[in-house]
């Protein structure tokens, strides 16, 4: 659930203050140390300040495609005062052009379960058109796995998001990694991450990290 603050400038998720130094912990290790960093679908901007101010050395470029996001990360960069958080771009992850030539990386955090699957689609085409070899997309969220169980409260989840609207829903780690082949990007790693979600790690042609995957509790959703 999202809520604006006091000030009705920035808009306030209780799920990044429980989940923010999880995402940083494994951000610190799959991000380049020096580079831009494409955010795509930064939601209400706090992700994007908590990293920037922990990864001084990245420069963080924020972007949804929603005015009320934007105002509100911008809102949250103004507090924050950081010289390497830039102004939150107009960005849509399905359309075929991006405001942005090329990242060192791209980062989704809570993006494809929460869009239509033409989102996740874009995304990885896009990531594909940016990215040099070896460059990381990171995707965090809830996602669906063959021969894994899925945690009841995914699969409530998952279910509450198909109600609110069919085109939602949890994604198939199998899938996107099909989709992300198409584009020329390879699923390195799978980590597990508290509160019963995954951080994928795509790896553009080229790169040199070998699949992998990291220790973590079991799996169910944390509301984005």
């Amino acid at each position: 659930m999202l809520g604006w603050d006091l000030d009705g400038e920035a808009l306030i998720a209780p799920a990044v203050a429980r989940n923010k130094e999880a995402i940083l912990g494994v951000l610190r290790r799959v991000l380049p140390p020096a580079g831009l960093v494409l955010e795509v679908a930064s939601g209400s901007g706090e992700h994007a300040v908590h990293v920037a101010a922990a990864c001084p050395g990245l420069i963080w470029q924020p972007s949804d495609p929603e005015p009320a996001a934007r105002r509100s990360i911008a809102a949250h960069a103004r507090r924050a005062g950081l010289p390497n958080l830039l102004p939150p771009l107009a960005l849509d992850a399905a359309a075929p052009h991006w405001p942005v030539a090329r990242a060192d990386a791209v980062v989704a955090i809570n993006l494809v379960h929460i869009a239509p699957l033409a989102a996740a689609a874009g995304l990885m085409a896009g990531a594909g058109r940016l990215l040099p070899a070896g460059a990381p997309l990171v995707l965090y969220g809830p996602f669906l796995e063959d021969g894994v169980p899925t945690a009841p409260g995914n699969l409530a989840f998952d279910a509450d998001l198909r109600r609110r609207d069919p085109a939602w829903g949890l994604r198939d780690v199998a899938d996107l990694a099909a989709c992300a082949r198409t584009h020329g990007l390879t699923l390195a790693e799978r980590i597990a991450m508290p509160a019963n979600n995954l951080t994928l790690v795509f790896r553009a042609a080229g790169g040199v990290r070998a699949a992998g995957s990291g220790p973590g509790p079991d799996r169910g959703a944390d509301t984005p």
